[in-house]
């Protein structure tokens, strides 16, 4: 029994020690190769969802599994024919009902304690720094900026060559990433122009479906730069596999400069003005030419003056 102990205790060891290493190395913002457990958070909504899944979820599961398999054991062990020829001739037993009854829901109702939690983190938007509009399409996105009045530009999927010389993950990487400031709060407004998409991205725990005709919000503010990835989790069709979402989070400098290089082309921005100085052109003779035209008999008159002053003397 000492001897059983230790090994478990020693393969208890290993796992840990395994899953640490593996923590460490895992990579921000996309899949990591042999890696295992959800991707490591890059905003609060996402921590909290790791919380409710690793230390609320797996250890009631784990409790739940390893209870039901010690009873189907003694049940196989205790009560097969060879050990238990003459069967009991009871039918049921009140207690046990009872648990079995309450337990469940006392389990259920403790889960869902932390599960409304989550889900109203979710809904409780702080005032957005931010608001962009992700469209998804058949079968690339489409991203727009209301409050910088950038217009909307698609974001299509890199190839294999592409992805490879841009030392980008395949399948992962887009040409056109959704740029956003750190920390800040991104309100994120989606929808579908012709089926059901989903923008999902699992390092700021986000899954919205983006259903025609209908707009969709969620929200994510993350804490550190970078390039964090995501896709389509609905089947939209046959090219669904090839509609990444890719986010890049830069600094609020960056993403001023950003915004400044997305702005109307200066040529474009001065013609408005050029136009609307056209009427004032042409109005500018029409009204300097009233005080021209009232001028033009004052200098008669005054020359008549003259000569009459001129005569009197």
């Amino acid at each position: 029994m000492r001897r059983l102990e230790s090994v478990a205790f020693g393969l208890t060891t290993l796992f840990l020690g395994a899953a640490g290493s593996a923590r460490a190395d895992d990579l921000l913002g996309q899949p990591t190769p042999g890696g295992f457990d959800l991707q490591p958070g890059a905003s609060a909504l996402k921590h909290q969802a790791i919380f409710f899944h690793n230390w609320i979820l797996m250890p009631i599961i784990t409790a739940v599994a390893v209870l039901v398999l010690t009873l189907l054991v003694i049940c196989i062990v205790r009560f097969n024919a060879k050990s238990n020829p003459v069967p009991a001739r009871w039918s049921h037993n009140t207690y046990v009902e009872i648990l079995w009854t309450a337990l469940p829901v006392l389990i259920l109702t403790f889960i869902a304690i932390f599960s409304f939690k989550l889900l109203f983190a979710y809904h409780d938007m702080p005032p957005p720094d931010l608001t962009v509009k992700a469209t998804g399409y058949q079968w690339y996105w489409g991203y727009e900026y209301p409050d910088q009045k950038i217009a909307e530009y698609d974001s299509n999927v890199l190839t294999a060559d592409q992805a490879k010389a841009a030392n980008e993950p395949y399948l992962l990487a887009a040409d056109n990433a959704l740029v956003v400031p750190v920390n800040k709060t991104v309100r994120v407004l989606v929808t579908g122009a012709d089926v059901i998409h989903d923008f999902a991205v699992p390092a700021f725990g986000l899954k919205t479906d983006a259903v025609p005709g209908r707009v969709n919000e969620t929200w994510f503010k993350a804490e550190k730069t970078g390039m964090y990835y995501g896709q389509c989790d609905q089947l939209c069709g046959v090219n669904h596999a090839f509609m990444p979402i890719m986010i890049k989070v830069v600094s609020q400098a960056d993403f001023d400069a950003w915004v400044a290089t997305k702005a109307p082309p200066p040529a474009a921005a001065s013609s408005a003005p050029a136009a609307s100085s056209a009427p004032a052109a042409s109005s500018a003779p029409a009204g300097s030419s009233a005080p021209a035209a009232s001028s033009a008999p004052a200098q008669p008159q005054k020359v008549a003056q003259a000569s009459a002053t001129a005569a009197l003397h």
